[in-house]
C-alpha cells in the first residue's frame, strides 16, 4: 500500500492547525478538551507521517547521489536500507490512520467477583 504525498500532507497541515488553536490561547472549556484529544489522537499519525515522508525525501536525495562515482556504493547501502524500512513505515501509517471504535474513549468498568466454596461443588 502507497500513501500519497498529498495524504501525507493533509495529515500534516491537521496537525499543524490543532496545534495552532491550542497554543493561541483563545480555545476554552470544552473547544480546549476536544482539540485535546484530536491532538492526542492526530499526534502519533503525524509522526508516522513526518517519518514517512522523510524517508521518502531521502531516497530521492540518495538516487541524485547515485551518479557520483564517490558516493555511490554508501548511497547504495543507504538507499536500500530505506527501500525497505518505507513499507514498514507505510503499513504503520495504515494501521495508525484507522478510524477509532467509539467504545474506546468511554470508561469501562470491570466486576471481579469471588466464588464461594459451594460453587466450586
Amino acid at each position: 500500500m502507497t500513501i500519497p504525498p498529498e495524504r501525507l500532507d493533509q495529515i500534516a497541515n491537521r496537525f499543524a492547525e490543532i496545534e495552532a488553536r491550542m497554543a493561541s490561547g483563545q480555545l476554552e472549556g470544552e473547544e480546549f478538551v476536544q482539540a485535546s484529544r484530536d491532538y492526542a489522537e492526530l499526534e502519533p499519525v503525524a509522526k508516522l507521517a513526518l517519518e514517512l515522508k522523510a524517508a521518502r525525501e531521502e531516497v530521492a536525495g540518495l538516487e541524485d547521489m547515485l551518479s557520483d562515482p564517490e558516493m555511490k556504493d554508501m548511497a547504495q547501502e543507504e538507499l536500500e536500507a530505506l527501500n525497505a524500512r518505507i513499507p514498514d513505515l507505510e503499513q504503520q501509517l495504515a494501521i495508525a490512520m484507522l478510524p477509532r471504535d467509539s467504545a474506546d474513549a468511554k470508561p469501562a468498568m470491570l466486576e471481579i467477583g469471588r466464588a464461594s466454596c459451594r460453587d466450586r461443588v
